[in-house]
C-alpha cells in the first residue's frame, strides 16, 4: 500500500496536482481576454510616410528662416576689456533721463563732465533721444531747451524713426566703441555692461561718476 501511495503521489507531482510540490505553490489564474482588437496607428503618427515628408518640409523652412549664424567681430581697439580708442575730447552719448536728473540735481552738464574726467567733453544727443524729449511735452521743456544747446553735438541714429531710444544707443555703441554712455536707467546700464570697452557715466552723491574707466581721476570712488 505504501508503495502504491508514494507512486500515485509522484505521478500527481509530475502532473502538477495538489499532492506534489507544484500544486502546493498554486497556479496563477489566467483570465480570458474578450473582444481583443488590433492596435491602430493614428493618422498623425510620424512613422507614416506622408507625415515624415511634412516634418522634413517643416525642418527645411525653419533652416531657411534661421539663415547663417552671425558672429560679432571683436574690435581691434580693445586690449582685453580696456578700450584704447577712448581719449580726449571725450564724446558722451546722453540719455533722456540723464538730462532730467542733471536738471533735478542742478548740475551743469558740460562742466560736471569735465570735473569728472579732467578733460574736454562733448555731449552727444541722438535723434531718437531728441524725439523722445519732444514727445514728453511741456513738462520737460527745460530738458529740451538744454538738449538744443549749441555746445551739444547732434548725431543721427542707426535705427529708423519710431524705435526706442535705448535700442538706438546700444546699437550705436556696438558699431563705434569710441563713445561713453551717460544714463541713470538701470536696464540700459545692464545692457551696456555686456558690451566690452564702453564706460558708463551716471549720477552719484550729486556728482557725475563713471564706471569701467580707471583714468577718470575726478570721479568719486
Amino acid at each position: 500500500r505504501r508503495w502504491r501511495w508514494s507512486r500515485q503521489r509522484g505521478q500527481r507531482a509530475a502532473r502538477g496536482g495538489p499532492g506534489g510540490r507544484r500544486g502546493a505553490m498554486g497556479k496563477a489564474a489566467k483570465t480570458r481576454k474578450f473582444a481583443q482588437v488590433k492596435r491602430m496607428i493614428k493618422t498623425s503618427d510620424p512613422r507614416i510616410k506622408k507625415n515624415q515628408a511634412k516634418l522634413e518640409d517643416k525642418a527645411k523652412e525653419e533652416r531657411k528662416k534661421a539663415g547663417p549664424r552671425f558672429v560679432e567681430r571683436t574690435p581691434t581697439a580693445l586690449f582685453f576689456k580696456y578700450n584704447e580708442q577712448l581719449g580726449p575730447p571725450y564724446h558722451i552719448i546722453v540719455d533722456t533721463n540723464f538730462i532730467n536728473f542733471s536738471i533735478r540735481n542742478k548740475l551743469d552738464m558740460v562742466r560736471s563732465m569735465m570735473d569728472c574726467l579732467f578733460a574736454k567733453c562733448i555731449p552727444v544727443i541722438l535723434d531718437s533721444v531728441m524725439a523722445e524729449l519732444e514727445k514728453l511735452g511741456p513738462k520737460y521743456r527745460v530738458a529740451l531747451r538744454l538738449a538744443k544747446d549749441p555746445r551739444f553735438m547732434r548725431m543721427p541714429g542707426y535705427l529708423e524713426k519710431g524705435h526706442y531710444a535705448d535700442d538706438d544707443i546700444v546699437n550705436t555703441v556696438k558699431q563705434h566703441r569710441c563713445f561713453i554712455v551717460a544714463t541713470c536707467d538701470k536696464d540700459l546700464r545692464r545692457r551696456i555692461r555686456k558690451i566690452p570697452g564702453v564706460p558708463i557715466m551716471y549720477i552719484s552723491q550729486r556728482k557725475y561718476t563713471i564706471e569701467r574707466m580707471p583714468e577718470a581721476f575726478g570721479a568719486p570712488k
